[in-house]
């Protein structure tokens, strides 16, 4: 996939851009950017993939709650991350046209994601980019969502086939909130790392 036209649209929206055509690439870069720092993980198969928490946890604090430390509960790690100097995530849909979408169950990711770190991190497979808001927002409810409750095993329609969402009202239901980004959001350091593979859902 060729990333000009969304790197330049963008750059023109705030973000930093850094393109690299492997994972292991861009765990690279990321794992000499961060060092000495509290980091913040949102929930994502992608920074899984990459293997990021082991190699940044080596010369950093990593706080991420699919990771719980002795004597820690989700909770408590949540707010770890809520308060890192570093946040790493990924994206549910990223539009060519610039607008970032996420969404989430409990509210951590988004709600780390919008305010309080020294920089925010996307890091998107080019499976996750989607022609314009419309197609990303489709493919965040009826792609990402679903796929991520099958792997969670949540008791919602959307999770046995995973297919598309059936906008249920299943007490497990993990599409609770939704956040777009049009831009940078103001007074943040955010920068969007771009790999030419797919990645997490």
């Amino acid at each position: 996939m060729d990333f000009t036209k969304i790197k330049s649209k963008l750059e023109s929206l705030g973000y930093g851009v850094t393109c690299f055509d492997t994972a292991d690439a861009a765990a690279d870069y990321l794992d000499e950017k961060i060092s000495d720092k509290t980091v913040g993980f949102g929930g994502s198969v992608t920074l899984e993939q990459m293997g990021l928490y082991d190699r940044l946890a080596l010369h950093n604090d990593v706080f991420y709650h699919n990771r719980l430390p002795g004597g820690m509960t989700r909770a408590e790690v949540c707010k770890r991350a809520a308060a890192a100097q570093i946040y790493l995530s990924s994206v549910n849909g990223l539009a060519e046209s610039g607008e970032v979408i996420n969404i989430d169950g409990f509210g951590n990711r988004i709600s780390s994601i919008l305010f309080g770190h020294e920089k925010v991190y996307f890091v998107v497979g080019e499976n996750k980019i989607a022609k314009d808001y419309n197609a990303a927002l489709h493919r965040a409810r009826n792609i990402a969502a679903p796929r991520n409750a099958q792997r969670i095993k949540a008791k919602t329609p959307c999770a046995i086939k995973a297919d598309k969402c059936y906008d249920c009202e299943s007490p497990y239901r993990i599409c609770r909130a939704l956040s777009v980004l049009w831009g940078a959001p103001l007074h943040g350091d955010y920068e969007i790392i771009l790999i030419r593979e797919e990645l997490g859902f």
